[in-house]
Order: C-alpha cells, then sequence, then structure tokens
C-alpha cells in the first residue's frame, strides 16, 4: 500500500473509531473533522471548536492514536487544533476554569449537533436522515417480521394492528435504519413526522418547563401524524418524561396517528417504566431483530459496495462477514475501513489486504467475561445499583436480577456455586442452587425471560 495522503489517512482512521464508539458520540465529536498535517511522526487534527478540541484531548486522545497506528504504524504522537469552517466563529472558549464541566459538556453537545443537521443531510424539522431507506434495507430472517410489520405501517399509518409498533433488540442490528426508513417514506407520502430520541424529547421537556414553553412543546407534538422515538428505554425512572409522554401517547393514538418505539429490550422488560405506558406500549406489536446470519451479512456488505461504486471480491466480503458476525454496524464498518485504507491501491482488494488493515480487529481477543462484569452488567441491564445487587434487599426488582447473576455466572461462567456465593454477599451455595434452578426452570417457559438473557449475553460479549 502506498503512503496515503491526509484525507485517506483521517477516513481509515474513522473508519477504525466507528466500529469502538456508539453511533451517537462518533457523529457528536468527529464530525467536522480533518487532518491537516503528518510531520516528524506527529498528526495535526482540526476540530471545529475548543470544545470539541478539549474533550478529544480528555477521552479519546488513546483511541485516535490507536487508530492512527493501526493505519500508520510510523505514528507516535497526535495534536489537536482548533479550525473553524467558514461563516462559524472560528473557536469557542472552554470552561475548564470552571467547575461547571458537564455544563461545558452539554454545550459542545449543542454546538456539534446544531452543525450536524448540515453536516449529514439530516431534516431539522424531522430528524430524519434521508440516507436510510427500505431500498438499503437488507432484509433477513433476523429482521423479517419488524420489516414486514414496518412496510405495513407505510401503507395504512394508525392501523390498530401495528399501533404501536415496538421493536427491540441489541445495539447494531439495524433498529435505527428501519425506523427511519418508515419515517422517510411517511414524509414524503406528505405526513407530519418527527423522528427524536427518548433522550432529545426529555431535554426538550426540560427545557421547556425551565422556559415557561410548555404550551409550545405540547402543541408541537400533538399536530404531529407520525411519532418515532428511538432509545425507549432511557425513559425509565424519569417520573416527570413518562408523565409527558403517556399525554403525548395519548392525544396521538386517540386521533389515529402512528405510534413507533424501539429499545434494546422489551417493555416488560424496561426497569422503572410505568405500568400504564407499559400497557400502552404492549397495545400494538411487539417485534424482535436479533443477529444476522452469515448470507444476510453478505447480502449487506454487496449492498454497501454497490451504494459505494466498490467492486470487491466476494471471498474478501465472505472474510470480512465471517469474522464480525452480530453487530451490522461493526460490519458495515469493517467494510469503510477496508475501502477507506485502499484507495491508494490501484489494484483489486485481495484477501491479504483485508486481514492486514483488520488484523488489530479480527485478532482481538475475545473479552473475558469477569464475575465483576456480570454484576456491572446486570445491575445496568436491570437498573438496579450494584450495592443493592449484592445485599440483603429481597424485593421482586432487586432479587430477580441478583438470581439471574447467578444464573449466569454458574452457566456461562461455570463457578462453583460456593465461588458464585462468596461473590455476591456471602451467600450460602445453597441460595445460589436455589437461584439458579428457578432461573433455569423460568427460562423454559418465559420467552420474555429468554429474550432478556439473550440481550444480556450480547452486552457482556460486546465491545
Amino acid at each position: 500500500m502506498g503512503t496515503m495522503d491526509n484525507e485517506d489517512l483521517w477516513q481509515a482512521t474513522l473508519a477504525d473509531i466507528e466500529l469502538q464508539l456508539t453511533p451517537a458520540n462518533f457523529t457528536t465529536w468527529f464530525r467536522n473533522t480533518s487532518v491537516s498535517s503528518q510531520r516528524d511522526s506527529e498528526v495535526v487534527v482540526c476540530v471545529p471548536n475548543g470544545f470539541t478540541k478539549t474533550w478529544l484531548e480528555d477521552r479519546y486522545n488513546k483511541v485516535v492514536l490507536k487508530a492512527l497506528r493501526n493505519i500508520a504504524p510510523s505514528i507516535r504522537g497526535v495534536r489537536y487544533t482548533v479550525q473553524a469552517r467558514r461563516g462559524t466563529p472560528s473557536a469557542i472558549k472552554t470552561k475548564r476554569q470552571t467547575t461547571e464541566r458537564e455544563s461545558a459538556i452539554s454545550a459542545a453537545e449543542e454546538v456539534v449537533n446544531q452543525e450536524s443537521f448540515e453536516a449529514l443531510a439530516i431534516d431539522k424539522t424531522t430528524g430524519l436522515n434521508p440516507r436510510y431507506t427500505f431500498d438499503s434495507f437488507i432484509v433477513g430472517s433476523f429482521n423479517e417480521l419488524a420489516h414486514a410489520a414496518a412496510e405495513a405501517i407505510t401503507k395504512r399509518p394508525g392501523d390498530p394492528s401495528y399501533n404501536p409498533l415496538f421493536i427491540y433488540g441489541g445495539v447494531g442490528l439495524g433498529k435505527t435504519h428501519l425506523l427511519q426508513a418508515v419515517g422517510n417514506t411517511l414524509h414524503k407520502a406528505g405526513k407530519v413526522v418527527r423522528y427524536i430520541s427518548s433522550e432529545r424529547f426529555t431535554s426538550e421537556l426540560v427545557s421547556s418547563l425551565n422556559n415557561h414553553r410548555m404550551s409550545e412543546f405540547k402543541e408541537k407534538y400533538r399536530k404531529i401524524d407520525v411519532l418515532i422515538v428511538d432509545d425507549i428505554q432511557f425513559l425509565g425512572r424519569k417520573d416527570k418524561s413518562q408523565e409527558e409522554f403517556f399525554y403525548t401517547f395519548n392525544a396521538l393514538y386517540e386521533n389515529n396517528k402512528q405510534l413507533i418505539l424501539s429499545a434494546d429490550r422489551t417493555p416488560k422488560s424496561i426497569s422503572g417504566l410505568e405500568e400504564r405506558l407499559c400497557s400502552r406500549f404492549e397495545g400494538g406489536m411487539i417485534t424482535d431483530v436479533s443477529f444476522p446470519e452469515l448470507e444476510t451479512r453478505i447480502a449487506i456488505l454487496k449492498q454497501r459496495c454497490q451504494e459505494r461504486g466498490a467492486v470487491v471480491a466476494d471471498e474478501v466480503l465472505g472474510y470480512i462477514a465471517e469474522y464480525i458476525q452480530k453487530n451490522v454496524r461493526e460490519l458495515e464498518g469493517a467494510l469503510n475501513l477496508v475501502l477507506a485504507s485502499t484507495r491508494t491501491k490501484s489494484e483489486a482488494i485481495s484477501e491479504e489486504d483485508v486481514k492486514k488493515i483488520l488484523k488489530h480487529i479480527i485478532s482481538r481477543p475475545k473479552k473475558v467475561v469477569t464475575p465483576k462484569r456480570v454484576i456491572q452488567t446486570i445491575a445496568g441491564f436491570y437498573e438496579v445499583s450494584e450495592k443493592d445487587l449484592l445485599g440483603k434487599n429481597r424485593r421482586k426488582e432487586i432479587a430477580h436480577p441478583r438470581q439471574v447473576a447467578m444464573y449466569i455466572m454458574r452457566n456461562t461462567l461455570k463457578n462453583s456455586y460456593p465461588f458464585i456465593g462468596s461473590k455476591i454477599g456471602g451467600r450460602d451455595h445453597t441460595t445460589i442452587m436455589h437461584a439458579c434452578d428457578k432461573i433455569g426452570e423460568a427460562i423454559k417457559v418465559d420467552d420474555i425471560l429468554r429474550e432478556e438473557m439473550d440481550l444480556i449475553t450480547h452486552q457482556l460479549y460486546s465491545e
């Protein structure tokens, strides 16, 4: 491979970084960045404002440097400099000297998010990205029911059979793509569509409350034809947000407006979700997206190559699909990395090229799952504190996650009963045996519990 110019180097680096971050974090902190120079083994990265510079230096410097060295091993350092785009302020002072660190971070996100609409061609009114369409969505056995329901909505929005449509599944499996494909189709048909994350809904609500603009907030959401809310699980335990969303939901539903929701788990598994909302979410159709099989992974890669006008041999795509199995986003990110890293090559991409480019990804050791990680993951999934999980609290919302942790430590980690007892509050081994037997029997008959186990396992072993 020849020496990369600045643009090629940074595009390849971004493709690598994208594999390691959530879409929100990647978009927020790496949009409008570029490499301005490569000199004396140091790369200079240009960023749009001071907040981004501070954030990358403090939080993502190791990630950036590692990704750069994966592409060009001779690089020894990275430096960030503020270089504003034309028509924008040259720099925004950071707030390092104040104690309001979180305020600065929040402000940074707002600054970058305002610029994101132009950069990503996101419609300011709908919140939709036009690149998400049904034509670019690959259907397989892992998502065919969710896809069929989504297409049915485009023909009959508001049909009680699919209202609300609740799609759940792990990260990187295409939920957002599918939701936005519905939104884009209905928007083109003249419907008033609003796509929003539950976190942004909460942010807008808080802002409206603080600025005494609740009437405007209510009016904006009541006149929507199609409301799409991504990652609805983050409404859990936010009482005021749940209350307002409940009223918004009812107002739209009673007027035959379409509601589409996504989450990483079923409604009943969302900790802190009010019963009345859980009931509303289960009133239409609930469907999941799971992991794509090999044939579908190859089909996804072929589709993405076609969209980019790239010609890649089947054996190369097969190699990528074989090693990246459980995350569509990672699959596409790996392809982006391969394409970006080989732009300087005049000859066809070979399987050997791909092995070298993806060596740092494919050769990564499998994540070692420890009892500590099990406890952390279970506590996060069920939204309980680790202290409660390890303590004596016998309330169902604590006892159930605790028993699930015991079961996973026994059946996944193969730990002994006494060992598990020592890790979970010093409990007797007979208590552990009882819990494992109880969860083991429940899994045989409880579909929701089985789904929870699949999602937890995915979280345990994902990066």
